[in-house]
């Protein structure tokens, strides 16, 4: 069984020498392997290159300190444009950002909310919507906080949605 707390600080260490920030690490147990995956950014992105590199150099590590015995796979990815956030680690780091936030159940009469996140405040998800309204979305009602990347041309909004606005 790997050491996970031994892994996460190998891949963390790794990250911060690199001028990563390690925004998750997951061990995956499988029939016959364990998969291990490492998320990284920073800002301005990281490339295909930066996590080919890093796996390479996190992949000796764990190889000299055996901290994943037997056979295991090592995946190395940026967070995606679309990430759905998982950590509190990320909600902090992701502040500031374009999130889609569904609900379980509708709150307030709503299940989705567009806007700038705001953090987690107090056990709730806070969202600034384009008109500066914001909303507190209690955690536990909150399926799933997404990115939201604004993938339109320069100077063009989505088609049918204002930035931010509600959906439902």
């Amino acid at each position: 069984m790997a050491d996970e707390g031994k892994v996460a600080a190998a891949a963390r260490e790794l990250a911060a020498a690199s001028g990563f920030h390690l925004l998750d690490v997951e061990h995956v147990r499988g029939r016959n392997r364990t998969v291990v995956r490492i998320t990284l950014d920073r800002p301005g992105g990281i490339t295909l290159d930066d996590c080919q590199n890093f796996s390479r150099r996190l992949e000796e590590r764990l190889d000299a300190q055996d901290l994943v015995p037997g056979p295991y796979t090592l995946e190395v990815a940026s967070p995606g444009l679309d990430r759905v956030l998982k950590n509190e680690g990320e909600f902090e780091y992701f502040k500031g950002r374009d999130v889609e936030v569904t609900a379980r159940e509708p709150v307030d009469g709503r299940r989705r909310w567009l806007g700038k996140l705001g953090g987690l405040v107090d056990d709730k998800v806070v969202v600034t919507g384009p008109e500066g309204e914001t909303f507190a979305i209690p955690c536990h009602q909150v399926q799933r906080v997404r990115l939201h990347p604004d993938l339109s041309p320069p100077g063009r909004r989505r088609a049918g949605r204002k930035h931010g606005g509600r959906e439902n």
